[in-house]
């Protein structure tokens, strides 16, 4: 029999089939089997859905979905994927069905590789590795889930979205999963009650939203030279509100609100804007600042989820300025289009808008148009005598200021910001220090500096420091 076989080397029926069954076994996607093993079922007949993050929820849903897998009874398998093209990435149905590759795209096809992970730095104590792309198969009972990530990636063409697909027996089970870890996202928030800036990233197309986080230094209320009543009129606006949230939400007070601090440059804006958020510790603080006033949407949807919290925009002024533009092609609606999204927001939504102007006038055409935007408008002034007489005090801490009558120097000084008599005690103490006298700032010295600032730097200087409204004499 052995001899009869030997001689005729035609392969049986049986023994094509079991090729035929072995090449098919090869050339099945491998995925395909691991998840028909995982659910028991044909997984190209199960239900996916599918999610999108802005990539700043990366760590957001990185810490839910482990907190989840810790808390929540499951058992887990993380595998890595590799391939798929430069733009998509890889989907869960191009996991069962590897599509082909596209000519000049890039790319491969669907493969079994090392979990990738993406660094995503939150300040510089804290860094959170983030699944950039991986497979995660889920137990829980009788349950069975496939949930694949794909983060947005850096550099070039990107995809710039976090995007979670979910598989299931049922669309329902699919549903509650990514319900369960979107409640977790808010709960564990890596950005609630922190000090957020948003900007513009417009090294990578498309454009994407860079977000930092940072600590306000403690201001303390001394470090502010204003009215006393002026003060206190804001403090009672912000911090008085927070105070007595619920007070005012039993009695049926609206708690969203706006409020706009206008002055001349140099008055102290900026630093009365930081002043009040860092009395408001437990609020989450948006700043928006230069191109970053093009991310109202996304800024006003964080301060939404993250509420209580406060929606810094300095130079507001810049944006009606952009409107006002005679270029057609250069007209932005971003003033409406921050009004718009004050409006969309719920009345009992506890939002403070902190709006900072050097040029009022631009604003109030679109203001006066949409009335209780603002509930609060208050001019930051330049200092008057005794505000210019505890600037002196402030600024020349660390100084040993000779000369008892400051008087002519206060008169001289009218019409200046604090920014200026800011400037103006550095280079006292600069033209002490060049005279041999150390820290010993004499009136001479003084001179020497008012001098340089509103004589020798001319208009130019003086309008840089805040002093246009001075006449040198």
């Amino acid at each position: 029999m052995d001899n009869d076989k030997a001689q005729n080397p035609t392969p049986s029926f049986t023994d094509l089939m079991g090729a035929m069954a072995a090449v098919h076994a090869a050339q099945e996607p491998f995925f395909l089997g691991r998840l028909g093993a995982h659910f028991g079922a044909d997984a190209r007949a199960l239900p996916v859905v599918a999610e999108e993050f802005p990539p700043s929820e990366h760590p957001n849903f990185q810490l839910a979905i482990e907190t989840h897998l810790r808390d929540g009874g499951f058992t887990s398998e993380l595998l890595g994927v590799s391939g798929g093209d430069m733009f998509r990435g890889v989907s869960l149905p191009d996991l069962l069905s590897p599509p082909p590759a596209m000519p000049g795209v890039g790319g491969a096809p669907p493969s079994q590789g090392p979990v990738q992970y993406r660094n995503v730095r939150l300040d510089e104590e804290r860094v959170i590795a983030c699944v950039a792309s991986g497979l995660y198969l889920l137990g829980r009972g009788d349950d069975r889930f496939a949930l694949l990530v794909r983060g947005p990636s850096d550099g070039g063409f990107r995809r710039s979205q976090l995007t979670v697909e979910v598989m299931a027996r049922d669309n329902e089970r699919a549903q509650r999963l990514l319900a369960e870890l979107r409640v977790l996202m808010r709960r564990l928030n890596v950005y609630r009650s922190r000090v957020v800036i948003l900007s513009e990233a417009t090294d990578v197309f498309p454009a994407a939203t860079k977000i930092e986080l940072h600590s306000l230094p403690q201001i303390a209320r001394d470090a502010l030279i204003l009215p006393q009543a002026l003060l206190a009129r804001l403090e009672r606006s912000t911090i008085g509100f927070s105070r007595h949230r619920e007070s005012l939400l039993a009695s049926g007070r609206h708690l969203k609100r706006g409020l706009l601090l206008y002055g001349p440059p140099g008055t102290g804006k900026t630093l009365t804007a930081m002043y009040l958020a860092s009395q408001m510790r437990d609020r989450t603080t948006l700043l928006l600042t230069g191109l970053g006033v093009k991310l109202l949407k996304e800024a006003c949807a964080m301060a939404r989820s993250l509420q209580p919290s406060l929606v810094v925009l300095e130079d507001v002024d810049i944006i009606a300025q952009d409107r006002e533009s005679p270029d057609a092609s250069c007209r932005s609606p971003l003033l409406f289009d921050l009004l718009n999204q004050m409006d969309g927001l719920a009345e009992d939504t506890d939002v403070i808008f902190l709006l900072t102007s050097n040029r009022p006038q631009a604003l109030e055409p679109a203001l006066a148009a949409r009335p209780g935007r603002i509930d609060l408008a208050v001019e930051i002034p330049l200092p008057d005598a005794d505000c210019r007489r505890q600037l002196l005090a402030l600024y020349g801490r660390g100084l040993s200021l000779r000369g008892d009558d400051l008087a002519p120097l206060i008169a001289r000084t009218e019409g200046v910001s604090a920014a200026f008599i800011r400037e103006l005690l550095r280079r006292a103490a600069l033209f002490a220090a060049d005279a041999g006298r150390g820290t010993a700032v004499g009136e001479e010295h003084l001179k020497e500096a008012l001098h340089e600032l509103l004589v020798d730097g001319g208009p130019l200087t003086r309008s840089l420091l805040g002093a246009q409204a001075h006449r040198p004499s």
